[in-house]
């Protein structure tokens, strides 16, 4: 039998790992920035276009190539940062598979100009395919300037998986977000199609995160500082009342490396016991630096995930400091029920003697003698009893008799009776017809038996159609605020809203100004309070941003379920009988009353034949 097992060729073999390291454009993008960082470069340029469907640039100063090394660079297995496999285990750089470059190189069209220092020409190489088409000397300034073009074009199924450019770019920026975090010391600026997107200069930490989620960020952050023979912990929290629903502000990096850790997260949650409302979660930009012999990194493709030799201790540690942040600058609550604040002394009193104080008494003071004062005759403490008293019932009849002032004609003052927005029928005689169970549950009667209703769910699909005739048809009514409101976003969010700004409008929500530092809302649909708006906005951004929708996605349908979903009266709302049989009546003259706009089922029925079998 003749032999089945041969190698396969190196650009077969290239094309399997891209589909490890390369998922999408923002993993092109990683790979480059961290390369970059790798080079010590202290100013990176990221320039895309189409999303990074058509290009992706990453330019930098660093340390730059020589000849034999720009070639090497896209050769499977080739790396400069480990020698044998215990410097796996001793990491403090970015990359070190040795495939990222020989991966994208095999998908895409790359253009790499690179220079050292020392070098007076630099070294272009061009490559298609994993083939290099040419390698020229060029002029060039020092560092490297690599050229992603084309991405998968020789792979046009794995090109057809791609989502939309709205989406993609959204990745992008992520990824852009987590590098730019772990590296405050190195300025970053990111064009998309022409445009600046971000500029962000050399600086601290804490400005470093101001520059990206906005000015208003500062007043949100908790500093953290913590240092053990184990761990050492820098960075930021987030103060609880500014907590969103979304997971968008939250950054873990372990030596500079941005991570995900549902342990770690968990940590922070602990921390927060008590502080947040239902739901929402915390932000944070954690920093964790540890012995690289700790932990191993090695165990995903993109490096996201690692594994600590001693979870326990650090989750203990990581609790700690962010709980005693939080009461160290008087963030978490302190009950003193002894206290009292009229015993406060303003401090600048306090180099101030005290003063005694003067008495002054009136000795000749008698208040059970008539004294005058001012012409005026004042009498303490004497009751007068009128001489006349039989005159006070003049005026009444005798008994037996009836005036005008009878009391049969006396009329009782009664209360002004409203207006309702339902029908209250006053008749005694109508039978109920829904009930509602544990606040949750409406039950109807029919005539093959009953429903059983969830009314947040009912309410969802009421709304929802509501929303989209709305929207469709753009009648949507509006309230006036009285005053506006200011709300604060960070620049990806703002990037989302801008997107369904008009959808938003055919809502009822009205918009004074949006730009970059704020929107103001001077309007918001009939029944929505305005304490509810940043709210519902924050929820629309966490719901466009999980659902990652692709090119056939609805906007106005996302949005419409997500503001059905934030208005629909919550499990444990009780119901008036009249609120309960509006609910019924309105489920019911929906296109599709049986489910909600996720798909779930809104009642369910429960015929006389089955409940007959119950008492079998």
């Amino acid at each position: 039998m003749a032999d089945i097992i041969q190698l396969l060729p190196d650009h077969v073999a290239n094309q399997i790992a891209a589909g490890e390291v390369v998922q999408r454009p923002a993993s092109v993008v990683k790979e480059l920035l961290e390369n970059a960082i790798d080079a010590d470069a202290t100013v990176i340029k990221l320039i895309i276009k189409d999303a990074g469907k058509t290009l992706i640039q990453v330019i930098d100063n660093g340390k730059g190539m020589s000849t034999t090394d720009a070639r090497l660079s896209f050769e499977r297995h080739a790396t400069s940062k480990i020698r044998s496999a215990e410097d796996l285990f001793s990491l403090h750089t970015k990359g070190f598979r040795g495939e990222a470059l020989a991966s994208i190189a095999a998908i895409a069209h790359v253009e790499l100009k690179t220079k050292q220092e020392q070098d007076e020409l630099g070294t272009q190489i061009t490559i298609e395919g994993s083939d290099v088409t040419s390698q020229d000397v060029v002029v060039t300034p020092k560092g490297s300037s690599i050229s992603v073009k084309h991405l998968f074009f020789n792979i046009p199924a794995r090109r057809n998986f791609l989502k939309s450019n709205t989406v993609e770019t959204r990745h992008i920026i992520d990824e852009f977000h987590r590098v730019a975090l772990a590296h405050p010391n190195i300025s970053f600026s990111m064009y998309h199609n022409g445009s600046e997107v971000f500029h962000l200069p050399e600086s601290k930490t804490r400005q470093r995160i101001v520059n990206i989620f906005g000015g208003k960020t500062n007043e949100k952050l908790v500093p953290v500082e913590e240092a053990t023979e184990v761990l050492k912990i820098s960075g930021f929290v987030g103060k609880p009342e500014f907590s969103k629903k979304s997971r968008s502000e939250q950054f873990f990096f372990v030596n500079n490396r941005f991570i995900k850790s549902a342990y770690l997260n968990h940590a922070i949650n602990a921390a927060y016991d008590g502080l947040l409302r239902d739901g929402n979660q915390p932000a944070y930009f954690l920093n964790l630096t540890v012995d690289p012999k700790s932990i191993d990194i090695n165990i995903h493709p993109t490096k996201t995930e690692i594994k600590f030799d001693d979870e326990h201790t650090l989750y203990a540690i990581l609790r700690s400091s962010v709980k005693h942040s939080l009461g160290q600058f008087n963030i978490a609550p302190v009950l003193d029920f002894e206290y009292d604040t009229n015993l406060d002394t303003p401090y600048n009193y306090k180099d101030k003697n005290a003063s005694n104080p003067t008495v002054e008494v009136d000795r000749d003071f008698n208040p059970f003698v008539e004294q005058q004062t001012s012409g005026k005759q004042i009498t303490a403490f004497k009751k007068q009893t009128p001489n006349n008293w039989d005159s006070l019932y003049v005026g009444l009849e005798s008994k037996g008799t009836r005036s005008e002032h009878d009391f049969s004609q006396v009329e009782f003052e009664s209360e002004e009776q409203t207006g309702s927005i339902f029908k209250n029928d006053a008749s005694t005689d109508k039978v109920q017809k829904t009930y509602q169970l544990h606040n949750k549950y409406i039950i109807c009667t029919v005539k093959s038996g009953m429903l059983l209703i969830d009314q947040h769910r009912a309410h969802q699909r009421i709304l929802y159609e509501g929303l989209l005739r709305n929207m469709t048809v753009k009648e949507a009514v509006s309230q006036q605020l009285l005053f506006p409101l200011k709300l604060h976003f960070s620049s990806n969010e703002l990037t989302v809203l801008e997107q369904m700004k008009d959808d938003l409008e055919a809502t009822g929500f009205v918009f004074s100004s949006f730009n970059q530092k704020g929107v103001n809302i001077i309007g918001v649909p009939v029944n929505v309070p305005d304490s509810e708006v940043s709210i519902i906005l924050e929820q629309l951004i966490s719901d466009v941003e999980q659902e990652v929708p692709d090119s056939h996605f609805s906007a106005t349908d996302l949005l419409a379920k997500s503001m059905a979903k934030s208005l629909a009266i919550k499990t444990g709302q009780s119901l008036s009988v009249v609120e309960q049989e509006h609910l019924v009546n309105s489920l019911f003259a929906c296109k599709e009353p049986s489910v909600s706009p996720v798909n779930r089922a809104t009642f369910i029925t429960l015929n006389v034949d089955e409940l007959d079998k119950k008492f079998m």
